[in-house]
C-alpha cells in the first residue's frame, strides 16, 4: 500500500483528496504548509508527494528543490496557474507530473497510479551500472561520472540519459521520449525534451566527453555510443 503525502493549504481540497485516496487504498499523510511538508517528508518517507505550489511559509517551488536534494520520490505538482512557464519550471526542478486546478479527484488518482507504475517499472533497472569510454552511470546511486569526474544532473536529466543509453542507436521522437520518461499522461510541450537534451549535452561536454546524443533532423534523438 503506497503512502501519499498531500501538501495543500486549502483544508477542503486537502480533505477531499484524502477521502478519495484512502478510498483507493492509499495511506495518506497531510501537510498544510511547506515547512510541515518537509518535516513529514523526513519522518514518513512517502512513496509519492502531491504538492501544491502556492503554500505558506515555503512555497511549492522551494519544497520541491529541498526534496530533490536528497530524494527521487515521485512528485506531482498542483496549482491554479497553468502557464507554460510554470510547467517547464516544475519539470526542471524534478517534478514527475503537473495538474492544473480545478481538477477532478478521479483524475488525480489516475495520475498518481500512472506515476507510481512508472516508478515501479524503473526500479527494475536499479542496481545496474552502464559504462563505456569514460562515461559511467550508476542507477542505484543516481551518479554519472565522466572520466572519473561526477556530473550533476537533475532527476529528469538523469532519467532521460538512462533511457537513451539503454536503447542505443534507436531513434525516438520528442513525443515518445515524453511518453517513456515523463509518462504518457503528461501534457507537456515537446520543447521540454529539447531543453533537457541541450543541458545534457552541455554537461557531458563540460565533463570532457563529446556528447553521444545525436539529433535526427525531422524526427528526434538517439544515443550513439562513440
Amino acid at each position: 500500500m503506497a503512502n501519499i503525502l498531500v501538501v495543500e493549504d486549502e483544508e477542503s481540497v486537502r480533505e477531499l483528496l484524502r477521502l478519495y485516496l484512502e478510498k483507493e487504498g492509499f495511506k495518506v499523510e497531510l501537510a498544510s504548509d511547506g515547512e510541515e511538508a518537509l518535516d513529514k517528508m523526513s519522518r514518513t518517507s512517502p512513496d509519492l508527494v502531491l504538492l501544491d505550489l502556492m503554500l505558506p511559509k515555503k512555497d511549492g517551488w522551494e519544497v520541491c528543490r529541498e526534496i530533490r536534494k536528497t530524494s527521487y520520490v515521485p512528485i506531482i505538482m498542483l496549482t491554479a496557474r497553468g502557464e507554460e512557464f510554470d510547467k517547464v519550471l516544475g519539470l526542471e526542478l524534478g517534478a514527475d507530473d503537473y495538474i492544473a486546478k480545478p481538477f477532478s479527484p478521479r483524475e488525480v488518482v489516475a495520475r498518481i497510479k500512472a506515476v507510481l507504475r512508472r516508478a515501479n517499472s524503473t526500479s527494475l533497472s536499479r542496481g545496474r551500472i552502464w559504462e563505456t569510454l569514460g562515461l559511467k552511470i550508476d542507477y542505484e546511486a543516481k551518479k554519472v561520472e565522466a572520466k572519473g569526474r561526477e556530473i550533476n544532473l537533475t532527476p529528469k536529466e538523469f532519467e532521460l540519459l538512462w533511457f537513451l543509453v539503454n536503447h542505443p542507436r534507436r531513434v525516438y521522437t520528442r513525443e515518445q521520449l515524453l511518453e517513456h520518461v515523463w509518462g504518457y499522461d503528461f501534457a507537456g510541450d515537446t520543447r521540454t525534451v529539447d531543453t533537457h537534451i541541450k543541458r545534457l549535452r552541455e554537461k557531458l561536454t563540460e565533463g570532457g566527453i563529446a556528447s553521444s546524443i545525436k539529433t535526427v533532423w525531422g524526427y528526434g534523438y538517439k544515443f550513439e555510443p562513440e
